[in-house]
């Protein structure tokens, strides 16, 4: 099936021969049929002949272009290169045009009349792991979704399916009728929209979508305002493709075969400098994670981030050595379980434990994503002290040697925030996700209310003068400034008079502290250990693997059957 329907087939080819075909669903399946050469993919895995398998990727590596009005991208060949633009022309016929650079702007245009533009958001989450579970829940309910990401990950109602307002309103009438529900219309009328422009020869094009390529395969891309000279510079390999997405504005994809991608992301996530070892299992892990969440954004017809909403990832800035050889080394090898791909998720730091995943999100726990103190000695007994009890997490905290990570400065960490600091920081978060309780003015007490037994805190309430307000998981790191994880406990500081002044948030670690700890690996790294060996640490039970077949990159959670 082609990107667009459209009727004239020369059209169509020509859109195909560009784009491909972006991940279909077949069942519950990811099924993907565009990859570099001839290799192609059945469902969601490798022929078995395949010797050297490199999938394209599509990576929004400029998210959202033309939020604002004098933003301007430059797309510029290397020396002795020259670009080739392709796009439909004003006839709908394909056109090329080549130059050595081009500066695309975003054109604002009038609308008379002005066009309603609405969508229904069901949630708002921090993380697009809950929004996942959430969008499965809905869909049990036999709600059409979509997962989205204007800044926030949202869940919305399927556009295509309530796609009159009448529709639209007896759906949010029906939910408004659930408590628990908060569902909003999100109703504009828009008197302006967005085009990408661009001037070539003396002629100024506007179009939905424009392609570039380079002889050499390499683009520079410039980013920044009109009227500024100030701007940041990233070098690509593979091709570009500017396209609109859902939230009126427009992404840049860069689709560049997996293995190139890596160049890009290895070094910047576990840094330039880590022993070789850890380099290695970071080079498998962004492998696994990067085939893993192939649909992320399938709302915009791309597939993955460049951001730390999924893998930091900066072209063919920043390479080094070291990691192109654990890229190299590594070719094709991901890590499995019951020959499905792991949620490959890792973190910066753990603070001396690894946490479940519903510690953090909501879902299905798998069986690798288990608590591992994360140490290679004997430092702590979780079945005679768990981390439940707030004596014995106190006591956990305070220790500070033992642990793969007790050398890293973020390994215990004390950050203390007053009153007002809570209330404005707090009242920012409930006014991104729309919450129903930002009129208050005054925060009266923050309470840990339900702790995991591996020490991750699961449910904290904020007592104000407008009402309790209640948070849970990797949202308490939305709501407060403070905590650098979840693993953290509060001490009340008073002033003079013995009135509330603030708290002092102490814990440990850094991100989510789901699977891998990178710094925890560098320690493994340099005592010895193996990528191998720092894999199965941090993901029990499971298998290293080479890409084949027999490999299941992801499968949606089964609904319950209909009777």
């Amino acid at each position: 099936m082609s990107m667009f329907c459209l009727v004239n087939q020369k059209i169509a080819g020509f859109w195909k021969q560009i784009f491909g075909a972006f991940p279909q669903r077949d069942g519950t399946r990811l099924y993907y049929p565009a990859v570099v050469g001839v290799l192609f993919v059945s469902a969601i895995a490798f022929p078995a002949t395949a010797q050297e398998p490199n999938i394209e990727l599509k990576i929004g590596v400029v998210q959202r272009f033309g939020e604002e009005a004098t933003e301007r991208l430059t797309l510029q060949a290397t020396e002795g290169d020259r670009l080739t633009l392709k796009f439909l022309g004003g006839d709908r016929q394909p056109q090329t045009l080549q130059t050595t650079s081009v500066v695309v702007e975003a054109l604002v245009q009038n609308i008379s009349p002005p066009k309603l533009a609405e969508k229904i958001i069901l949630s708002n989450h921090r993380s697009f792991e809950t929004a996942e579970d959430n969008a499965l829940n809905w869909r049990k309910q036999g709600i059409a979704v979509e997962i989205a990401q204007p800044r926030r990950w949202q869940v919305w109602a399927k556009r295509d399916v309530y796609r009159t307002p009448l529709l639209r309103r007896l759906l949010l009438e029906s939910l408004q009728t659930q408590s628990k529900s908060a569902a909003y219309l999100d109703s504009q009328a828009q008197a302006q929209q967005l085009k990408i422009s661009w001037v070539l020869n003396g002629n100024r094009y506007s179009r939905e979508q424009m392609e570039i390529v380079a002889g050499k395969n390499v683009i520079e891309v410039k980013q920044g305002k009109v009227g500024t000279t100030k701007e940041t510079s990233n070098l690509y390999a593979g091709k570009l493709q500017l396209q609109p997405n859902a939230y009126h504005t427009y992404t840049l994809v860069n689709h560049v075969p997996i293995e190139t991608y890596l160049r890009g992301v290895v070094p910047h996530e576990i840094g330039p400098g880590a022993p070789y070892n850890a380099v290695e299992a970071q080079a498998i892990l962004a492998r696994t994670y990067a085939l893993r969440n192939l649909r992320r954004f399938a709302i915009d017809n791309y597939e993955l981030c460049a951001d730390t909403n999924c893998q930091v990832y900066r072209g063919l800035k920043g390479t080094v050595s070291t990691a192109d050889r654990a890229i190299a080394a590594t070719k094709g090898q991901v890590i499995t379980y019951k020959n499905e791909l792991v949620d490959a998720l890792y973190s910066a730091a753990t603070g001396g434990i690894t946490a479940p995943f519903n510690d953090i999100w909501n879902g299905q726990n798998p069986p690798y994503l288990q608590p591992v103190v994360d140490s290679a000695g004997k430092v702590w007994d979780l079945s005679k002290q768990p981390l439940g009890n707030e004596e014995n997490l106190r006591q956990f905290i305070s220790l500070k040697k033992g642990f793969n990570e007790d050398d890293w400065s973020m390994f215990r960490w004390s950050r203390e925030s007053t009153l007002p600091e809570i209330e404005e920081f707090l009242h920012r978060y409930l006014k991104r996700i729309n919450h129903t309780k930002t009129k208050f003015t005054k925060v009266q007490e923050v309470k840990i209310v339900k702790r995991s037994p591996f020490g991750r805190i699961l449910k904290m309430s904020v007592q104000t003068d407008g009402g309790t307000i209640e948070l849970e998981k990797d949202d308490i790191r939305s709501a407060f400034l403070a905590p650098l994880s979840t693993l953290f406990y509060l001490e009340p500081i008073y002033n003079a008079d013995k009135t509330l002044k603030g708290y002092a948030f102490i814990g440990g670690g850094m991100g989510h502290g789901v699977g891998l700890s990178q710094s925890g690996a560098y320690h493994l790294a340099k005592i010895g250990w193996s990528s191998q060996k720092i894999l199965s640490f941090y993901y029990p039970g499971t298998e290293l693997q080479p890409l084949s077949d027999r490999l299941v990159f992801w499968q949606e959670p089964s609904l319950p059957s209909q009777k």
